[in-house]
């Protein structure tokens, strides 16, 4: 049974109507930080790691984990929400905003699409307007201190507005695409956008029913 298939067969949790304007439907509250992915945690040599930017750009660029620490820093903290039914809230995120990087280094797209590309293969499709944004980051620390492995160390994109598929750990490539194609989970039956409030959790069905598998992960 594939994970989309799970998350409709399980249980739907009723949300505290005292957190409607901030807790999306079908979510649970939880303060811990469950740990999700596919595969095994990625082992670093920091001295070799490397994000590049490519594609439909109008220049290629690959940066080193140094260059990206040397441009603007900015912190937000922002509520984020699992496709799989938890939320967590005031989350403190470090790192540098999507629309810093490209206007430090010049990059212009020509493209209103990016594929974003994490280890091990994984992918994520995303409109260029929803990078766009104040509080889209690539992240390097949560809560003051560095990503835990687990949790995207180095460098996770944070993109709050959208379920947290959308926010990729261990991000080694920004590829600006000619069309919107879907990426790892888009093409396992999880939807193209994934606005939480709109629960765009897969494509083309209603979602009328969540997941608390979470409950059952591991904790970092």
């Amino acid at each position: 049974m594939s994970k989309a298939e799970r998350i409709k067969r399980t249980r739907v949790p009723v949300v505290d109507p005292s957190l409607v304007e901030r807790l999306p439907p079908g979510q649970v509250l939880t303060e811990r930080f469950p740990v999700l992915h596919e595969g095994e945690v990625p082992v670093y040599d920091m001295a070799t790691w490397t994000l590049k930017i490519f594609g439909q750009v109008d220049k290629e660029i690959t940066l080193h984990y140094e260059d990206l620490l040397k441009l603007p820093q900015t912190t937000i903290t922002r509520d984020i929400h699992c496709v799989t039914r938890w939320s967590r809230f005031d989350n403190t995120f470090t790192g540098v905003r999507f629309i810093d990087l490209i206007k430090e280094l010049g990059v212009t797209p020509k493209s209103g699409y990016v594929m974003l590309h994490g280890d091990y293969d994984y992918t994520t499709n995303l409109a260029l307007s929803d990078l766009d944004r104040e509080d889209v980051l690539l992240a390097h620390s949560l809560d003051g201190e560095p990503l835990t492995a687990k949790h995207g160390y180095p460098l996770r994109f944070i993109v709050p507005h959208l379920y947290f598929w959308k926010s990729v750990k261990w991000v080694r490539g920004i590829e600006f695409i000619d069309e919107n194609q879907p990426g790892f989970w888009e093409q396992n039956g999880f939807h193209m956008n994934g606005d939480p409030f709109q629960e765009e959790r897969f494509s083309g069905e209603d979602l009328e029913i969540p997941e608390d598998e979470w409950e059952k992960k591991d904790f970092d």
